[in-house]
This record gives C-alpha cells, sequence and structure tokens, in this order.
C-alpha cells in the first residue's frame, strides 16, 4: 500500500512539474516576489493579485528542478480565494511538513510533499515558493533566498 501511496505522489508531483499551473507572468499583479535557491539553481516569480485581504489570483515563472515547480504549481492552485491570513497558516503546515514529513490539519494535494523531508537537499527546493509567498504578501522587495532561511 505504501507504495501506491508513493507513486501516486510522485505522479502528481511530476504532473506539476510537466504541466505547472498558472505559470505565467501577470502584468496586473498587486504583489510581486522573486526567490532564489542557489544549491539547486531554482530561480521563480511569484505573482499575486490581493483584493484587500483576499489572493484573488496567483501565478508564477522560472526554473528550476522538478520538486520546485511542482511546489509553485500546487502552491498558486491552493492560496487562490485564501485571506493572507489563512495563505500564512498553510505557509506554516507546509514548512512543518516538508521538514518533518507530518501532515498537521488538511493541506490537500500540498500532502505530496510530506516525503520530502527523508531528502534535506530538496528540503529548500519545495519550500522556496512559499517564502516567496510570504515575501509578497507582506510586500517586501528584496530577492527571497533559502539560504537566508533556517528550513
Amino acid at each position: 500500500m505504501f507504495d501506491d501511496v508513493n507513486d501516486l505522489y510522485q505522479q502528481v508531483i511530476l504532473d506539476h512539474c510537466k504541466q505547472p499551473r498558472n505559470f505565467h507572468e501577470m502584468p496586473d499583479a498587486t504583489r510581486m516576489a522573486q526567490g532564489h535557491n542557489p544549491l539547486c539553481g531554482d530561480n521563480l516569480k511569484l505573482f499575486l493579485t490581493l483584493d484587500g485581504e483576499v489572493i484573488k489570483d496567483a501565478s508564477f515563472v522560472g526554473s528550476g528542478c522538478c520538486i520546485s515547480k511542482a511546489s509553485a504549481s500546487l502552491l498558486t492552485d491552493n492560496v487562490k480565494g485564501k485571506t493572507k491570513a489563512e495563505a500564512e497558516k498553510t505557509f506554516e503546515q507546509v514548512r512543518g511538513m516538508i521538514t518533518t514529513g507530518k501532515v498537521n490539519g488538511d493541506v490537500g494535494k500540498l500532502a505530496v510533499f510530506a516525503g520530502v523531508y527523508k531528502y534535506p537537499a530538496r528540503v529548500k527546493c519545495a519550500i522556496l515558493s512559499w517564502h516567496a509567498l510570504m515575501g509578497a504578501l507582506r510586500g517586501e522587495a528584496a530577492p527571497v533566498s533559502t539560504e537566508n532561511d533556517q528550513t
């Protein structure tokens, strides 16, 4: 059974890597953040359109490994319609899950990243887009780097 679950998770990650959702620039974005993972070479720009406290739309562009692209793709699907507070809560859940393997709360499809903690070199790949999300929500101008993070 575990192998079936593992295979399913790998299929979801590969699908989002090969056909990333919301992969385009958003010229009318109200927030934007850049992220860089020098260890793996992942680079991305995350775009958000906020309506007050609600994330109305999200997209990204960039290049990187499969885990990084899949994470950004699933992130953009996940945060649409959430408030900033809900997105911040999801960030905390995802960060905990990626670093420990423990799923806390309902994270939906994001649970595919629960096994990443077993591969320390990939943790920063999976969390990069989430740190970019936090930078965008805070309106930070400086690019986000995984080298400044304690994950």
